[in-house]
């Protein structure tokens, strides 16, 4: 029996397979942040091609906290769209995330940049947050998370890798503030733990963060902090973490096949957490690997499930599983399992 193809659970959720749909923004929605027909599509394709939890791409907790053409989930005008969108993917089996997110010093929205110490990113200045300012974060996250509820979304994803700004005030490098929030490890996790409290107040499902496990310069964080940071974030309950790298210095590092794992196999040792593994997860064998050997606990497939939205039966076919087709595909995918009226 393949580990992908096993159903599993996390806080309560069932998911037919450990197969996730990694976050990417599509940057498709129109200025007011909403779901449009084109996400319909989009996200309705990899449902229709059995993916097992699809996590949306990142959406603004705040207005001013977005990027141009990114969803949102800033207002209560919001919800209705999402909801026809959470229940379109439930209709065909799968699960459904989302992804809270402040685009920090990295937003394209000019004027709107912020961040921990007010250092510059792609050339665009930003200013650092006031106290005031930061809770004002704190309370977004926490409003986000109940709309995700009545939205019906099955789980919540806190973005805090890539230099967006959760990640701006977790990193050594990033974060060179003197009060409350800055200085040391403790300190810089100190957004973040906030955020997790107002969101666990008012959220009882699964709860993901997403970290940069490796920021890859001599003053960013290593796996050694992403370690001790994901043992704290347990402690808060959180259910998994979801692992990546990078996107806080300019220099991007050398990616192959699987480049990210080993971070998240390290995490999930250590620290004692379920993880989701993430980067250049091409094939069925290469996902097989890394939960048979307890690497992970999820697979997250990204590019590859763009380029193709039915992966997953390509990966079970690799991995000699067959698995349910939807109902009107029936006779077309195997047709030994035709209806006698399309014979």
């Amino acid at each position: 029996m393949s580990l992908l193809f096993t159903p599993t659970e996390i806080r309560g959720l069932s998911l037919k397979n450990r197969i996730m749909m990694s976050p990417m923004g599509t940057t498709a929605a129109g200025a007011d942040g909403k779901v449009t027909d084109w996400h319909l599509l989009h996200y309705g394709d990899r449902a229709l091609g059995q993916v097992g939890l699809i996590m949306l791409e990142v959406h603004a907790v705040m207005e001013d906290g977005r990027d141009e053409g990114s969803l949102g989930l800033w207002s209560d005008e919001h919800v209705p769209m999402h909801r026809r969108l959470v229940d379109l993917l439930h209709a065909q089996g799968s699960k459904v995330g989302v992804q809270l997110w402040h685009a920090g010093r990295k937003t394209n929205v000019p004027g709107k940049a912020v961040s921990a110490s007010g250092l510059s990113s792609g050339g665009r200045s930003s200013r650092a947050l006031t106290i005031e300012e930061i809770e004002e974060v704190v309370r977004s996250f926490g409003a986000a998370a109940v709309r995700a509820a009545e939205a019906g979304f099955d789980a919540i994803e806190l973005h805090a890798a890539h230099g967006y700004l959760l990640n701006d005030f977790l990193s050594s490098y990033t974060n060179r503030r003197t009060d409350r929030y800055g200085g040391t490890r403790e300190k810089r996790y100190r957004l973040l733990q906030e955020v997790i409290e107002a969101v666990r107040s008012v959220w009882n499902g699964p709860l993901f963060v997403r970290v940069s496990a490796n920021e890859y310069g001599p003053e960013g964080n290593g796996i050694e902090d992403s370690v001790f940071f994901a043992k704290r974030m347990k402690a808060q309950g959180v259910d998994l973490i979801d692992v990546s790298s990078g996107g806080v210095y300019p220099e991007k590092p050398k990616v192959y096949p699987g480049y990210q794992v080993p971070y998240a196999e390290t995490i999930r040792a250590e620290a004692g957490i379920p993880t989701a593994a993430v980067g250049l997860v091409t094939t069925g064998l290469q996902a097989e690997e890394i939960l048979r050997n307890g690497r992970a606990d999820l697979v997250a497939v990204g590019r590859e499930l763009l380029r193709d939205p039915f992966w997953p039966r390509r990966a079970a076919e690799q991995l000699g599983v067959r698995i349910e087709e939807p109902a009107p595909y029936r006779g077309f995918w195997f047709p030994d399992r035709a209806p006698a009226a399309a014979e």
